[in-house]
């Protein structure tokens, strides 16, 4: 059964018509065509399809479309500015070298987002659970918790 919803992605209201059953990972990929939010495991294991809803990173494979109503989703496509230029944690994953075939990526910086976002210090062990929920298969994550921690420390000004 379709559902008419309104909502925001990456700051733009959209209003469509949904399946009810239908998960936010294949609203944002199929009607809104972000091809950032992957399909990795569609169970809410690998973090791949993390997104940003009202502040706060989901897995959105495993959260349905219609709980979309009304709020505010972010991914990877919204982080950029008006200049095109990448946001600084786009850039300290690049800086850090972060990145290898990318398929995780989106989801990670997702996640970062919201660590970022909270304006707290954290350790290094403290960093690696609040990324946890994330699976790489070509890194060893020293470089992704590397560049989590130079987005957090930039932001504090440090």
């Amino acid at each position: 059964m379709l559902k008419i919803i309104e909502f925001w992605v990456n700051g733009s209201k959209r209003e469509l018509a949904i399946d009810e059953r239908e998960s936010l990972a294949d609203v944002l990929r199929g009607q809104c065509g972000l091809t950032s939010v992957k399909k990795g495991c569609e169970v809410g294991e690998c973090g791949a399809c993390t997104v940003l809803v009202d502040g706060v990173a989901i897995d959105s494979c495993i959260y349905l479309g219609v709980w979309a109503a009304g709020k505010h989703i972010l991914t990877v496509e919204g982080l950029r500015d008006k200049n095109g230029e990448l946001s600084p944690i786009q850039r300290a994953f690049v800086e850090e070298a972060a990145v290898q075939c990318g398929f995780c990526t989106p989801g990670i910086i997702m996640s970062a987002v919201e660590i970022v976002g909270s304006g707290k210090k954290y350790t290094r062990d403290e960093l690696r659970r609040l990324i946890s929920g994330h699976l790489c298969r070509c890194t060893g994550y020293e470089n992704i918790i590397n560049a989590v921690e130079r987005a957090v420390n930039e932001a504090l000004g440090e």
